[in-house]
């Protein structure tokens, strides 16, 4: 006789409960925080690599960050660095949540940790030492460190988790899909406990080759605290950055049972698509708003409830004319009071863990009342016309943020994070 189903439980509100992040303004949530509401730069010439003979020799890089602080060296060898700065972050999330994860619950923990790009250092490694050492010198462990979802499976590693690992890439938008994700895992009852987030370390010199070639990079190479500048009217294009943001995400029964106090809501989200090139986003910005009103659909709130956008606003003249018109179209008259906040312009554009940053901030925001400002808001654009919440950091209560991400090849994504509700 075949078992019974599992029956399914009935929808469960997600909470998030415990915060980690390594980012180029601060490698612990405490110092990001207080460095993205100052308003502090994380953007500086290059240290990763001599980068005097490429165009654009600035990015957003985390400094000060040692994987054996976090893992033991045997550990920290076997994984990229991306994977490196996903398991720190991971392990702070962990511990501000106090969460204990063993026997009678490893089962029931998921870990949704996506990425843009992954290992690929290890890729360039691996080329480098097969050409000039030869085959055998090839490390046996770079194939399963150039894995996207290697952040992932070493979280699961590391802590025991035995429920699903998945990692979606789906570039610049991958951070915001985690949470999508997670609040449905959570919703349909899959799980318990989510570890979500997003993460990327690609500072290395073929990246910034390519995306130069692009013309994708501010070129402000003298000037590089001022160089991102989402919505700016001089805005020249994005910092390349890398970080790793994850959050703790549980059921709220879950969390009532063992005393958690949850910080915020994730109340719903939405993906779409472009339909329309592999890297400019679609100048209509309808796959945008699609996203934007489907996400707020889905957490059963009216537009005119949201407080705050936790902008992509990546600092290239064509996605932020674009988001801000999709905004406009999705919010209609209530986008003039909305407070659009952009963190790329201190912490660069992190491509995976971009998101993962925003919803970090998001659910920050909400629990300080207090906005991030975007910096470097010196010269209007008449096709950017919001509130940017410009310079400096604004006090104001947020009930509700959405997190926009928006990525290559049409990839939309947003979630919508809320005041914690009985």
């Amino acid at each position: 006789m075949a078992p019974s189903p599992k029956p399914r439980h009935a929808a469960r509100r997600a909470v998030v409960t415990g915060l980690g992040a390594i980012t180029p303004i601060g490698n612990d949530v405490p110092t990001f925080w207080r460095n993205l509401v100052d308003g502090v730069s994380g953007v500086a010439p290059i240290s990763a690599f001599d980068a005097s003979d490429l165009e654009v020799r600035i990015a957003a890089e985390v400094t000060g960050f040692d994987a054996k602080d976090w893992m033991d060296f045997k550990q920290a060898r076997r994984m990229s660095r991306f994977a490196q700065l996903a398991v720190a972050a991971a392990r702070q999330a962990i511990d501000d949540a106090s969460l204990d994860i063993g026997d009678a619950n490893r089962d029931d923990v998921a870990v949704v940790v996506n990425t843009g790009g992954g290992g690929l250092q290890e890729i360039a490694i691996g080329e480098m030492t097969l050409a000039q050492k030869g085959p055998a010198r090839v490390s046996p462990f770079m194939v399963p460190m150039m894995s996207p979802s290697m952040a992932a499976c070493q979280i699961s590693i590391q802590n025991g988790i035995r429920g699903p690992i998945i990692t979606s890439v789906a570039a610049c938008a991958s951070g915001v899909q985690a949470f999508v994700e997670a609040q449905r895992l959570i919703e349909r009852g899959d799980v318990d406990v989510v570890i979500a987030g997003g993460t990327e370390s690609a500072i290395m010199p073929v990246s910034f080759a390519a995306l130069a070639n692009m013309g994708a990079l501010s070129t402000r190479n003298d000037d590089p605290e001022r160089a991102s500048r989402p919505f700016d009217g001089d805005r020249d294009g994005f910092v390349f950055g890398e970080a790793a943001a994850v959050l703790v995400v549980e059921s709220a029964e879950h969390a009532a049972a063992r005393g958690a106090e949850p910080i915020a809501d994730i109340a719903g989200g939405a993906l779409t698509g472009d339909a329309f090139h592999i890297s400019a986003p679609d100048p209509s910005g309808y796959g945008a708003t699609l996203a934007m009103q489907r996400a707020v659909r889905d957490a059963r709130l009216e537009p005119a409830h949201v407080d705050v956008v936790m902008a992509h606003g990546t600092s290239t003249p064509l996605n932020d004319a674009t988001e801000t018109a999709a905004i406009r179209a999705a919010f209609g008259e209530h986008a003039d009071r909305l407070a659009i906040s952009g963190n790329k312009s201190m912490v660069g554009h992190t491509l995976g863990a971009a998101g993962a940053i925003s919803a970090l901030a998001a659910v920050l925001a909400i629990r300080d009342g207090l906005v991030p400002p975007t910096i470097n808001q010196e010269t209007p654009d008449p096709e950017c016309d919001l509130d940017y919440v410009p310079n400096v950091a604004r006090r104001q209560a947020v009930n509700v943020a959405i997190i926009n991400g928006f990525g290559f090849g049409g990839q939309n994504a947003v979630a919508v994070f809320g005041r914690v509700t009985d």
